[in-house]
Order: C-alpha cells, then sequence, then structure tokens
C-alpha cells in the first residue's frame, strides 16, 4: 500500500541525473559531522556545514564526513560538486528506494546498502538507506536519517583500538559495511526469538491473531531479504574490484564481511523455512482442534441417538402399550437408558474415541 508521506517516482519526464529527494518526509536540517585522523591521532567530531566538505589537502590522513539527512538535495549537490562526483550517484543517493550496489568510477567507489533496525516496542523492521562513497584517503557516508550504527566504528577511532587508524580509508569503508551487517545479526537474533515464542504458540493456542502474527513474519523477512540478498553481490563485487583504492590488506578482511554477509543470508533463508512451516502447522492444529470438537460432538449424538429412538417410541400415542401401565414401566426404562449411555461410553473408552 502506498505510503502518504513517501513520493514513489520522481516527476516524469525529468532529466536522468535530476535531483529528487524520494523518502519520508523531513523537514530538519542536514546534520554534518567530520573527523579527520592519521596513524597517530584522531581529531574529535565537529559538525561542519555542506559547503566544508571539501577534499582533503594533507593526503597522509583520512578524512570522514558524515551526512545525516538526505533529503536537502541542494546540499547533496554542493557536495557533489566539491567532490566531482556524478549526477546519477548524486541521484542514487537522494533515492531511499535504491537497491544495494557498488559502482566503481575513475576515482571513487560509490556504494548504497540497507541499514536495517528492529523496533522491538512496534515488533516491525525499518530500513535507512545508507551510501559510501570511497575515495582516496576520504570517505563520505550519507544516512537517510540522523542516528546509526556507525558510533562504535567512532569509538574505536577516537580511542585508537585495533588497525582502523593504521589503514587507509579503504578500511574505514569495510569497517562501515562491517557494522550494517553485524547489525543484520542482532536482527536476526531479536526475529528468531520472536519466533520461538510463536512456535509455541502455534501448537498449543493458536487464533486468528496467530495467523495475523505468521503472516506479519513472513512480510518481514521477505522484507529483509531484499535487502539482504544484494548485500552479497555488492560486497562480492568490491572484493573482485581490481581498483587501486582497495588495498590487499583490506582485502582480507573484504572476504571475511563477504562470508558474513552469505551467514546472513542463509540465516534468513533458514528463518523464512521455519515461518513457512508454522503456517501448515497452524493450519494442521485448527484441523485437529475442530476434529477434536467433531469427535466430542459425534460421541455425544451417538449417545443420544438409541436413547431418543427409546423416547420416540414410548411417546407413541397407541391405546395398547401394556408398559404405559405398569408400575415400574417408568424407571425400568430410564435404567435402561441409563446402561445403554454407559454402555456406549465404556466402547468408546475402550477404543479410545474419548
Amino acid at each position: 500500500m502506498k505510503h502518504p508521506s513517501r513520493r514513489r517516482v520522481k516527476p516524469a519526464g525529468a532529466a536522468p541525473g535530476t535531483v529528487v529527494y524520494i523518502g519520508e518526509s523531513r523537514s530538519e536540517p542536514v546534520r554534518i559531522s567530520h573527523i579527520q585522523y592519521d596513524s597517530q591521532v584522531a581529531l574529535a567530531p565537529k559538525t561542519v556545514l555542506a559547503s566544508e566538505v571539501r577534499r582533503p589537502s594533507d593526503m597522509s590522513g583520512v578524512a570522514w564526513f558524515t551526512i545525516d539527512g538526505v533529503h536537502d538535495t541542494t546540499a547533496l549537490e554542493v557536495i557533489g560538486d566539491s567532490y566531482g562526483l556524478h549526477p546519477l550517484v548524486i541521484e542514487d543517493i537522494a533515492n531511499t528506494r535504491q537497491r544495494p550496489k557498488i559502482e566503481d568510477f575513475d576515482n571513487y567507489i560509490f556504494i548504497a546498502m540497507k541499514m536495517i533496525t528492529y523496533t522491538a516496542e512496534l515488533k516491525k523492521l525499518r530500513a535507512e538507506h545508507v551510501s559510501i562513497i570511497l575515495g582516496k584517503a576520504y570517505v563520505l557516508a550519507f544516512l537517510e536519517d540522523e542516528g546509526d550504527v556507525f558510533e562504535p566504528v567512532r569509538q574505536r577511532l577516537t580511542a585508537g583500538k585495533g588497525r582502523i587508524r593504521k589503514l587507509g580509508a579503504d578500511y574505514l569503508a569495510y569497517a562501515l559495511m562491517d557494522a550494517v551487517v553485524d547489525n543484520y545479526f542482532t536482527v536476526l537474533e531479536s526475529l528468531g526469538e520472536e519466533i520461538e515464542v510463536l512456535e509455541e504458540e502455534v501448537v498449543q493456542s493458536p487464533s486468528s491473531s496467530t495467523l495475523a502474527h505468521v503472516h506479519r513474519l513472513k512480510r518481514e523477512l521477505i522484507f529483509l531479504r531484499r535487502a539482504v540478498w544484494p548485500m552479497r553481490e555488492t560486497v562480492n563485487s568490491l572484493l573482485r574490484d581490481e581498483s587501486d583504492l582497495v588495498t590487499a590488506e583490506t582485502r582480507v578482511f573484504l572476504r571475511d564481511l563477504y562470508d558474513h554477509t552469505v551467514h546472513v543470508i542463509d540465516t534468513v533463508e533458514t528463518l523464512r523455512d521455519i515461518v513457512g512451516g508454522m503456517l501448515e502447522v497452524y493450519l494442521s492444529s485448527v484441523s485437529n482442534k475442530l476434529n477434536q470438537v467433531m469427535k466430542v460432538l459425534t460421541v455425544m449424538s451417538s449417545i443420544f441417538i438409541p436413547l431418543t429412538f427409546v423416547v420416540g417410541v414410548y411417546g407413541m400415542n397407541f391405546q395398547h402399550m401394556p408398559e404405559l401401565q405398569w408400575r415400574y414401566g417408568y424407571p425400568v426404562v430410564m435404567g435402561g437408558l441409563a446402561i445403554v449411555a454407559v454402555v456406549l461410553l465404556a466402547i468408546f473408552k475402550r477404543r479410545e474415541w474419548l
């Protein structure tokens, strides 16, 4: 169903490369942070304007710009002009519906990804469009909304932990991609816990709300699969690309990242199979529950059929029915009906129909 706050497509007839924001309506200003670092020191993050996002003059260090918000197309065009980005790249950055992909240009690499988050209160997945520009001694990270999973990377950078300062901009781009993929595992863990609870509900007490829950999980997993599946080809293309912007040392880590993406995809497929199986279990549980009800009704009917027959016989208005004049006729008939009911119950119990 079409979301009222989204613009699905750019205006008809617009020229290729026309920068049009496609996404949820936003009015907050774009926030841009800058971190400059080298092997010895990393400066504290500072907020800058779009006009201040320039190519680093000192190629010995690495410049990392994080642009929170891609709805300001003017700011995107200013940054694109400063770095010589292709108009089609700027168009893809502003299009939050762009699928994950990678494009290699002469002096930079463009990477598009989807950052997935899970809201436990709403039990809903949310995808955020992430674009990365990897150049010589700089990385530009464009985020759809403020707040991301890159904070651990910033902390490692400022604390000087690991090899992130020693290696170049390509390792920083890898670290950002790795943070996105690692977050997939967190999302899968939350979905897995929800699926475990739902499995017990499907078997023990299935209801109409259970069926709605199963269908919602199926939609969420399809949504996750669409975001994750192209990521494997993106990492594989970056790994096999012969660009000078990616060093041999970083390619080792990219191979590990590729393995992680394959693991994520396998897990998604496994969860999809489990949820698909739960739908069959739900239908079987409902059918079994209906069979139990029908069994009880059938047993009750089987008991009352002979009783109804006897009562019907003695309810006929014939003049000559000796039992009607007998003093013990009523208790004998009632006792006989009770004996018939008990015998039928015993037979049903012996044959395990009850």
